[in-house]
């Protein structure tokens, strides 16, 4: 009877012990390699400057952090996903059919996706019909007849009489990226709806159009080069006739190293975004899992820290890091949103 006595003991020790080793106090972020720099900025001043532990900020691309953020709820889930582009209805779906069902969004700022090169090469200027042709896997016959072929594109002078003769080699980000799904709709389909037969496809058969002016070929010409936007910078350092794909921030930084391409004849500035007038802008967006705020230490303080005036204001610490802010309206409205942890309600 005292073994079972002990065994018992021994046992509900080991359980107490295991919930204590599972318990977390930190906030854990996972997402978009856009929204990484932000975020981590706004994790290091929120642990500088509070009683609680600075946040694990993880860089796994928006489609990979969005998983990770839908697949449940505890500690061994993160808290809050950062994305650069919006959650997707089948992703609120996958969420709720893990119990996640109370997500809270909050648009943080503006973003605009840059092609750029070396400073030491040429400027390029594109158009978003010639990035089409540049990086799309179908492209019409130059035949005519709405014929598509497999891209025959060796150069971009091939393309547009008015660029270099040099090959086409970009780097971008992989599918699982945020900036790859705001840089296919908003550069590649931009392109791709120039051609009237394929434009007229949308309304016969959305899904073929979204085939053709989604679909990045696999030939060598685009180079996936993973989550990491430094490691693009660097390599176009290193190879003057490669372009590369990443969010403006990562331009602003490294403004002595590379160089935006112009697009449909506007540069990318900090000014032609915030206005809109330049073609390949996007919102900055995190979710957070208000099932995890009051268990999870600081989550509410952190939301405070990100969406105060001195983080994401006109004149704010985010502002230096390349982030265009949000008009004040909005501002007010997403830290409205975050103050009375109100739950995200996508239209059906």
């Amino acid at each position: 009877m005292n073994n079972r006595l002990i065994l018992a003991a021994a046992l509900t020790a080991a359980a107490a012990s295991s919930v204590q080793a599972a318990s977390r106090d930190y906030i854990s972020v996972v997402g978009s390699s856009t929204v990484y720099p932000f975020a981590t900025v706004v994790a290091e001043t929120f642990g500088k400057t509070t009683a609680f532990k600075t946040p694990k900020i993880e860089s796994t691309g928006s489609g990979g952090g969005l998983k990770l953020f839908c697949a449940g709820v505890g500690v061994e889930h993160p808290d809050i996903t950062n994305a650069s582009r919006r959650i997707k209805s089948s992703e609120v779906e996958r969420c709720a059919s893990n119990g996640v069902n109370d997500i809270v969004e909050v648009k943080i700022g503006y973003d605009g996706i840059v092609i750029a090169n070396a400073k030491s090469a040429p400027q390029f200027n594109l158009t978003r019909r010639d990035l089409f042709l540049a990086l799309a896997k179908k492209v019409p016959n130059v035949n005519g007849g709405g014929e598509l072929i497999d891209n025959p594109y060796k150069t971009w002078q091939d393309i547009n009489a008015s660029l270099p003769a040099t090959a086409i080699e970009v780097l971008g980000p992989p599918p699982t990226s945020g900036t790859r799904d705001a840089f296919v709709e908003l550069a590649m389909e931009g392109g791709c709806k120039t051609f009237d037969f394929i434009k007229a496809m949308k309304k016969q058969d959305k899904k073929t159009y979204k085939g053709i002016c989604h679909s990045i070929r696999e030939d060598g010409a685009f180079i996936e080069a993973g989550e990491n936007d430094n490691l693009i910078v660097q390599k176009l350092e290193s190879n003057p006739a490669a372009l590369g794909i990443f969010g403006f921030s990562f331009l602003d930084q490294n403004a002595d190293k590379v160089q935006g391409s112009i697009v449909d004849n506007v540069a990318p500035t900090f000014e032609a975004i915030a206005d809109g007038s330049y073609p390949v802008s996007r919102p900055l967006y995190f979710y957070v899992k208000k099932a995890h705020v009051g268990k999870i230490p600081g989550i509410q303080e952190f939301l405070a820290e990100f969406t105060s005036d001195k983080a994401w204001g006109e004149e704010g610490y985010l502002v230096d890091k390349g982030m265009i802010p949000m008009p004040n309206q909005e501002r007010s409205q997403f830290a409205a949103d975050v103050k009375g942890l109100n739950i995200l309600r996508l239209a059906k």
